[in-house]
């Protein structure tokens, strides 16, 4: 949680480890403060960055260091002054009312289930403004979707900016996490479309395609990236609900070559292997890295290996890493990457070993000189 975390005190520090360790969503704390302006050093309240329609909405949670059984006030953005959740429907369940009425402070649990709540409600208020725009197409294109299960959308009308609508689309009804073995993630992977709207521009045609972008988490980069995906045309008088079918077939072919990837990578180590001898150490899930012990004479240095998702089209860059000789900061000699050696994608995986090990017996000998070139050499 950052600095200063000493000057929480234990009921507020509680609430806020069990959240960011709970949450379904990737919460952030922006910044934490004291409410005290004669410098008390108690951290009463805090700024949430809570995700919502791929990007996030910034919450102020408040709290009475005197009146440590009261529910912590939050406040909005300045966006959403009209936002009252706790009286959207007329038939508010009375558990959801208790949430702030029955706050138990010595209770973890409370926040986490107060922002949940909140977030639902706020999923509903968006959606219900979303509803009352005066746009006939934006209204057909929300009747086709809205039952796509885990759709968000945002209506931001800023005072400096044409009125628009976001939705985030959620694609693929595929679990990418258990598509890799050992998968390290903790929150399950996803990929959306995000698409904007701008609203009421009579001057624009009805049929026109809106603007279209792939979103991930940065975490699926490391199997897949969709910044390598070219999204398919929108066609003249296409609605999303007709563009999405064959968007999700194409990124679903993607998302498997992805994966069959990994054990091409996978083998592409193993034929390393043979000449350089086992791996120090290797990305066993991914299999994105990989170092080798090597020597050139008496000279021993590292060798790692990055290698690309989209491997074997794209070659692995090489880096050197000398176990002898050091920089006057005392770091390790290394190398620049490079791509520049003999390659092709359609050779056999032996070849393509064999000509990295020629490519690295001169490049050793010119590294080896760089080194010694008024460099410290233990």
């Amino acid at each position: 949680m950052g600095a200063g975390t000493e000057n929480i005190p234990p009921f507020i520090g509680g609430q806020l480890s069990h959240l960011l360790s709970n949450s379904r969503l990737t919460l952030k704390v922006d910044h934490m403060w004291s409410s005290d302006k004669y410098n008390s050093g108690i951290i009463d309240r805090f700024t949430l960055l809570i995700p919502y329609c791929l990007d996030f909405i910034k919450w102020d949670i408040i709290y009475d260091v005197e009146s440590p059984t009261t529910a912590p006030d939050v406040i909005f953005g300045p966006e959403d002054e009209h936002f009252h959740p706790f009286h959207m429907t007329q038939s508010v369940e009375p558990n959801n009312i208790s949430l702030l009425s029955d706050w138990n402070y010595k209770d973890p649990t409370r926040l986490l289930t107060l922002i949940q709540y909140l977030r639902d409600q706020y999923v509903l208020y968006q959606a219900k403004r979303v509803g009352e725009v005066d746009d006939d197409r934006l209204k057909f294109e929300v009747s086709t979707i809205v039952s796509r299960e885990g759709l968000e959308m945002h209506m931001s009308s800023c005072a400096d900016k044409s009125e628009e609508v976001k939705f985030a689309v959620p694609l693929l009804d595929m679990n990418i996490n258990k598509m890799v073995a050992g998968c390290p993630w903790r929150q399950s992977q996803k990929i959306y479309l995000q698409v904007v709207y701008p609203v009421g521009r009579k001057y624009m045609p009805s049929t026109s395609a809106p603007r279209l972008k792939l979103v991930s988490s940065s975490e699926l980069k490391t199997l897949f990236s969709i910044d390598d995906v070219k999204l398919p045309s929108w066609l003249d008088g296409m609605c999303l609900a007709e563009y999405l079918p064959n968007l999700e077939e194409y990124l679903e072919k993607q998302v498997l070559e992805a994966v069959s990837l990994i054990d091409v990578r996978r083998h592409f180590i193993e034929a390393l292997a043979v000449p350089l001898g086992r791996p120090v150490e290797a990305d066993p899930v991914f299999c994105r890295k990989a170092t080798f012990l090597s020597a050139s004479g008496v000279f021993t240095f590292l060798v790692h290996f990055l290698i690309p998702a989209q491997f074997p089209k794209q070659q692995p860059a090489i880096m050197l890493q000398s176990s002898q000789h050091f920089t006057s900061q005392m770091a390790p000699m290394k190398s620049r990457l490079t791509s520049d050696y003999p390659w092709s994608p359609r050779w056999e995986q032996s070849l393509m070993a064999e000509r990295i090990c020629e490519f690295l017996a001169d490049e050793a000998l010119n590294f080896k000189r760089q080194c010694s070139e008024g460099q410290v050499q233990l």
